[in-house]
């Protein structure tokens, strides 16, 4: 019996592959590779998946962080409000920018930024708040829009790991003045390769984004922008991700399964997942299967043993990462302390079969 794996990205490109490759000749003879009508069309088909105006293709999500970060104002030496357990994503891609980002600490359950806890961080060098949606769960976006506008500063939506997730007040990617989306291919919604884009409503601030991805021009060779640089979803990657795109709905729902099943057998004790309670709620996609466990070291050890392959998202803070050391000023950030010695990553994936959900769910109980 082999292991049951974390993620199996070859069986997602199989399921598809006639469709796949039928979508990548066409681009081959098409003589369109970059800023073609394969693009255009994802651009449009993506806007209206998520209910945003507009969707500005780029070159990965770091990139889709940056320029809509740069896109709604923030200027080098603005402070930027974040989470400091999501990964280092946001962080470096508004250092990046040169910005100074301010981390805020998560609520204990969701893991998740609130506006609670961003406001007591907020200072009058803030210039935006960046929410990452964490896990494939929606944050609370309604109370931090309300916060942002009230102090009068923009707020950034990261999506990356919440394509598809829709929670009362609209779809991921609509919820914010912009919002950045990562195509990585072990996304729910993933290229064969790089690729990200910014959705927003703001007509304006997309024909900023537009001008940014491609050096600052304003016509062609004549730069206007600061901080542009050469940012496309180039055609083959757009291409796959039409393909794609129609599957997001029933993949998501497949993740939502798998999370549901976890959660079930882990109840409520002192090991649970992070997003248990709303595994069945369409504004969680199940982008990865997360519980908490105060023995970590021992149950990923007792799992593997079983043949669960297992990861830890994310073992290191923000604030704690090297690059930063000496520049955060003693933040106390204690429940994204905490979680980052409990986060233990389960397997999940739309592909996943029954049988390796019941050899998950068997060696859970067996903790």
């Amino acid at each position: 019996m082999g292991e049951v794996p974390l993620n199996d990205l070859g069986r997602g490109v199989a399921a598809l592959a006639p469709a796949l490759r039928s979508a990548i000749d066409d681009v081959l003879t098409s003589g369109w590779y970059v800023l073609g009508p394969q693009h255009d069309a994802f651009e449009r088909e993506f806007a209206a998946a998520v209910g945003a105006g507009h969707c500005v293709g780029v070159g990965n999500g770091t990139d889709a962080l940056e320029l809509a970060l740069i896109g709604v104002g923030c200027r080098p030496g603005d402070e930027v409000v974040t989470a400091a357990n999501a990964g280092m994503y946001t962080t470096t891609a508004a250092l990046k920018a040169g910005l100074v980002p301010r981390f805020a600490d998560v609520d204990p359950a969701t893991l998740l930024l609130t506006a609670a806890t961003v406001e007591p961080v907020l200072t009058p060098s803030t210039r935006a708040v960046a929410v990452t949606h964490l896990y494939g769960r929606l944050a609370d976006v309604g109370p931090l829009r309300e916060l942002c506008r009230s102090a009068g500063v923009a707020l950034v939506e990261d999506c990356a790991q919440a394509a598809g997730a829709v929670g009362t007040d609209g779809p991921a990617g609509s919820l914010a003045d912009a919002a950045a989306f990562s195509f990585f291919p072990t996304k729910n919604l993933g290229a064969l390769g790089d690729g990200g884009a910014v959705t927003t409503g703001d007509a304006d601030l997309a024909a900023r984004l537009r001008s940014l991805r491609q050096y600052g021009w304003s016509a062609k060779y004549t730069a206007t922008l600061p901080h542009g640089r050469n940012s496309r979803l180039d055609e083959l990657q757009a291409a796959v991700l039409r393909v794609r795109l129609p599957h997001l709905a029933g993949w998501n729902a497949r993740r939502r399964e798998v999370v549901a099943r976890y959660a079930e057998v882990l109840g409520e004790g002192p090991r649970r997942m992070v997003h248990g309670r709303d595994a069945a709620s369409p504004a969680h996609v199940g982008h990865l299967a997360v519980m908490t466990t105060p023995h970590r070291d021992a149950d990923r050890a007792a799992l593997a043993a079983a043949g669960i392959r297992t990861d830890v998202h994310y073992p290191v803070p923000d604030h704690r990462q090297p690059v930063l050391a000496g520049t955060t000023g003693g933040v106390s950030l204690p429940v994204t302390e905490r979680a980052a010695g409990q986060v233990l990553t389960l397997p999940c994936f739309a592909e996943l079969t029954d049988a390796e959900v019941d050899r998950v769910c068997d060696a859970l109980r067996l903790l």
